[in-house]
């Protein structure tokens, strides 16, 4: 039987340290799933554990692709269930660790089968975005499958905000002829795992301040710099970041640095909430306070491999 220890818990509240424990006491290796850790030429913005850390512990997915290439959630998928078969093959414990939600969803739940969509859709779709804004992709949505989005308004209106998802969402329900909440829950995904899911939690002023300390580290460790560097490049999706936005709009002159810093912290915050409602949704997590004792954490995982093993004999 093998297990995948998924640590999550919104952003600074400290996962990769206690990855970084466990998957020494484990004695095993860390996938990350943070989306924006994936890209080599952003480090700093998003606080990819340091030299030492990375030395510690065995890492992976991490600054290795390109802000040039085009990487998916369903790359990413992939990519990580097969690192997981490989490395299941040394120890039956692994650890995955990170604050995307979907990205941690994509390995241990997977997504639905959509059909293929025609480059010229997308393309549309597109165009008539940079003309008309969100709201066309909201009509668009609310007129195709009426359904799922009374659901995002429900459950996830934020979704309805966010361009990315909803010219997704548009392009099925156009490409398919057929409403996007028709292909959810048809395909059954199979795991050669069992999750054993940790959440860490803080107080809200706790979890706001070390994210403000957070972003104050990153200007001192050069985050100013690292933005300027990226900045001819601010089209591109990955650059479209907390962190690294909030400069550019420094370097178009729209702010000052001060009110740009600010602004980092207040959406990092917004993010963090954001964060927070989606893994309170997640089942069968066992939530500890970020400063949990170790030990605590440890034998909460041995209890939970052993119940699962008594049950199987």
């Amino acid at each position: 039987m093998n297990y995948l220890i998924t640590i999550i818990g919104p952003t600074a509240i400290g996962k990769t340290a206690l990855s970084i424990d466990l998957a020494k006491h484990f004695g095993c290796d860390i996938i990350s799933c943070d989306s924006r850790q994936f890209f080599k030429e952003m480090k700093i913005g998003t606080a990819v554990p340091s030299n030492e850390e990375l030395a510690a512990a065995t890492h992976h997915f991490i600054q290795n692709k390109s802000i040039f290439e085009s990487y998916s959630v369903g790359d990413f998928e992939q990519e990580a269930l097969a690192k997981l078969d490989e490395l299941f093959q040394q120890n039956n414990i692994q650890i995955m660790v990170g604050g995307s939600g979907l990205y941690v969803d994509s390995v241990l739940k997977g997504f639905d089968d959509f059909p293929d969509i025609d480059d010229k859709v997308r393309e549309t779709i597109n165009t008539k975005f940079d003309t008309l804004g969100i709201e066309y992709l909201q009509q668009q949505l609310q007129e195709l499958d009426f359904e799922y989005y009374q659901k995002l308004q429900t459950e996830n209106p934020q979704t309805l905000q966010n361009p990315q998802r909803m010219k997704r969402f548009v392009e099925v329900c156009i490409g398919s002829g057929k409403p996007y909440s028709s292909f959810i829950g048809k395909r059954k995904n199979v795991r050669n795992f069992t999750p054993i899911v940790i959440g860490l939690e803080a107080d809200r002023e706790i979890m706001y301040n070390r994210i403000n300390q957070r972003v104050d580290i990153m200007m001192s460790e050069g985050l100013l710099a690292e933005a300027q560097s990226l900045y001819p490049n601010k089209h591109l999706n990955a650059l479209q970041t907390v962190g690294y936005r909030e400069l550019f709009d420094y370097f178009d002159k729209k702010t000052s640095l001060d009110f740009a810093i600010e602004q980092i912290k207040m959406n990092t915050r917004r993010f963090a909430k954001r964060q927070i409602t989606w893994f309170k949704r997640t089942e069968n997590v066992n939530w500890f306070e970020y400063l949990a004792d170790r030990n605590k954490i440890i034998n909460s995982v041995n209890n939970t491999i052993n119940n699962i093993e008594t049950q199987i004999e």
